[in-house]
């Protein structure tokens, strides 16, 4: 396979940049914090608090037994990738951030700042199809079972167990609250950054007038719709779905439609994480091929 090197020069910037954030938020706010903030990350941090352990090296050597477990499943590429991406986090943490000051105020704040300096790393990295390693393992392991769960939710359950063990440690109950904190933001940073730019809504509309439906969202948003057949499992009937995908401010109008339309419509509105296609995000290659 020919090598990229315009990708792989991207890959490195991506690297030194989320790296760099990443070291920033756990070593130089979460570090006297005394809290966990989450994953390995989280254990590296108690580790320093019991035992005075380097976070870079602790989080290197945590990282062994879980690429061992997650390597077949995630693939060479992928974790070739990430072992790049962990060296390069590692010497961040313990060359780069220590020449910076540490932050020792609100530990609240602290928790925040590591949360969004931290969530915006993470994403980064995760656009370019690669990871952190620890616990980014074991979520991409998730992930690559079950893909339409969101990657900071499936983190945040995952974490949850290192942040309990941390206020254990520092033996506050705070700690735990701050932890939780941290990790929520961080994945809800995550997800923003990664999806919240092509978010969407979803509408899935059960009518007995699919054309006309489709016709007047048409004209009131210039936006096209999928008619697709269906039946009503207990009338028997049937119906046409009317699926149109819209950006949030076109839901009211989308809605109101097709309502006027058919006033006996059934209107599901969801939630989707990412559109491509014509009047959204272009779908871009894969970073991992």
């Amino acid at each position: 396979m020919k090598l990229d090197m315009k990708n792989l020069a991207q890959d490195l910037a991506v690297d030194l940049i989320g790296g760099f954030l990443i070291a920033l938020g756990v070593y130089n706010f979460t570090l006297n914090a005394n809290f966990a903030p989450a994953g390995v990350n989280g254990i590296a941090v108690i580790l320093n608090y019991l035992f005075g352990f380097n976070l870079g090296i602790t989080i290197l050597v945590f990282n062994i037994p879980i690429i061992l477990l997650s390597y077949r499943l995630l693939g060479k590429v992928f974790l070739l990738k990430s072992i790049k991406t962990m060296v390069i986090g590692s010497l961040m943490m313990d060359v780069v951030a220590p020449l910076l000051p540490t932050y020792s105020g609100d530990p609240l704040l602290a928790a925040i700042c590591t949360a969004v300096l931290s969530g915006i790393g993470y994403a980064l990295i995760y656009v370019r199809g690669s990871s952190t390693g620890g616990t980014d393992f074991l979520t991409m392991s998730v992930r690559a079972i079950k893909p339409y769960l969101s990657i900071g939710k499936i983190a945040m359950c995952l974490d949850s167990c290192v942040i309990l063990v941390g206020g254990l440690v520092f033996r506050n109950v705070d700690a735990v609250i701050y932890g939780l904190i941290c990790t929520f933001c961080t994945s809800t940073m995550v997800d923003k950054i990664m999806y919240g730019l092509g978010a969407g809504k979803l509408l899935l509309i059960v009518t007995d007038h699919g054309y006309e439906v489709a016709k007047s969202i048409e004209r009131a948003t210039d936006r096209g719709a999928t008619i697709l057949r269906a039946e009503g499992s207990y009338s028997q009937a049937e119906k046409q779905v009317v699926m149109c995908a819209c950006d949030k401010k076109q839901i009211t109008l989308v809605r109101d439609a097709a309502h006027q339309t058919d006033s006996n419509s059934f209107i599901i509105v969801t939630e989707s994480n990412e559109v491509f296609g014509e009047g959204f995000k272009r779908l871009a290659p894969s970073h991992q091929k």
